[in-house]
C-alpha cells in the first residue's frame, strides 16, 4: 500500500542499471583457475579501471563475481565469514559444496534480486571443483564456465580449447584469451586480466597478472593557440558560372 501511494504521488523508483563484466574458471589437473577482468561501470560510465572481481570465500575457496558489485561483495563477505564459523565450530576444512548451499540458499531466498552471478572454485579433499551458480539460486557443475556480459565470446573460446589433460600454463593462457575475447566484444569488460590458481597447498593471487586493453600513445603534442582553428589543407577550384539569376524581394503595397 505503502508503494502504491508513492507511485500515485508521482515517485518514480530507480531504473536499473545494466553491468559488465566477464568472468572465467576452469578446472586443470589437480587444480582449479579463475579469471576476470578489472573494469566497473556505472551505465555507460567507467566507474573504475582496476576494481577486483576474485573474492576470497576461504584459502582453498575463490569466487569471482558479476553483476553489481555491491552485490557480489557483500555475498561473498557474508559467505566467507559463515563458512569461517563453520570451519571453527567442526574444526575440519569447509568442502566446496558447503560454499555452494550457502550461497545458493542466500540468492535463492532473494528470487534474483540479488544481483550476483558467480563463479566459484576451490580444491578440497573430494578434487577441484567449478561451480557456476546463477542469481536465482541455481547452480551448474561443469569443468569449465564464464558468466557476465562476455559470456558468449569467453565460451567460445573456452569450448575451443579447454581439453580434459590441459595444463597450468596451457590453462593460464587459455583463461586469459578467454577474458580477452570478452574485453575486445564487450563494452562493459575491460582494462586488466586477474587471475587465482588454486591447488590443493592453497590459492595464488595473481593481480592485474595481464593488461588486456592497454591505452594509446599519442604520436604528437597538439597544442594550439587560443581561439585558433589549425589548418590541415587548402585547395582551390575553379568555378565556371553558367547561368546568374537575380532575386529581388517584392515590396507589399
Amino acid at each position: 500500500r505503502s508503494n502504491g501511494d508513492l507511485m500515485r504521488n508521482g515517485f518514480r523508483p530507480p531504473q536499473a542499471v545494466r553491468t559488465g563484466t566477464s568472468i572465467v574458471g576452469i578446472i586443470y589437473g589437480d587444480g582449479v583457475i579463475l579469471g576476470a577482468d578489472t573494469r566497473a561501470t556505472e551505465g555507460p560510465i567507467v566507474s573504475d579501471k582496476n576494481c577486483s572481481k576474485i573474492h576470497r570465500l576461504q584459502e582453498h575457496i575463490y569466487c569471482c563475481g558479476a553483476g553489481t558489485a555491491a552485490d557480489t561483495e557483500q555475498m561473498t563477505l557474508m559467505t566467507s565469514a559463515e563458512m569461517d564459523l563453520h570451519e571453527l565450530n567442526t574444526g575440519r576444512q569447509v568442502p566446496v559444496i558447503c560454499a555452494s548451499m550457502l550461497l545458493r540458499q542466500t540468492l535463492f531466498r532473494y528470487q534474483g534480486h540479488i544481483s550476483a552471478a558467480l563463479v566459484m572454485g576451490g580444491v578440497d579433499k573430494y578434487g577441484p571443483h567449478i561451480n557456476c551458480i546463477y542469481p536465482c539460486g541455481s547452480i551448474d557443475k561443469i569443468p569449465y564456465a564464464a558468466m557476465g556480459s562476455g559470456t558468449l565470446a569467453a565460451m567460445a573460446v573456452l569450448e575451443n580449447g579447454w581439453h580434459p589433460q590441459i595444463e597450468l600454463e596451457e590453462g593460464k593462457q587459455l583463461v586469459r584469451k578467454a577474458i580477452s575475447a570478452g574485453v575486445f566484444n564487450d563494452l562493459g569488460s575491460g582494462s586488466n586480466i586477474d587471475l587465482c590458481v588454486i591447488t590443493k597447498r592453497g590459492a595464488t593471487p595473481l593481480r592485474t597478472e595481464t593488461i588486456a586493453s592497454e591505452r594509446g600513445e599519442l604520436l604528437n603534442l597538439y597544442a594550439f593557440q587560443p581561439n585558433t582553428t589549425l589548418v590541415k589543407s587548402v585547395s582551390v577550384q575553379d568555378i565556371e558560372i553558367t547561368e546568374e539569376r537575380v532575386y529581388r524581394p517584392s515590396r507589399a503595397n
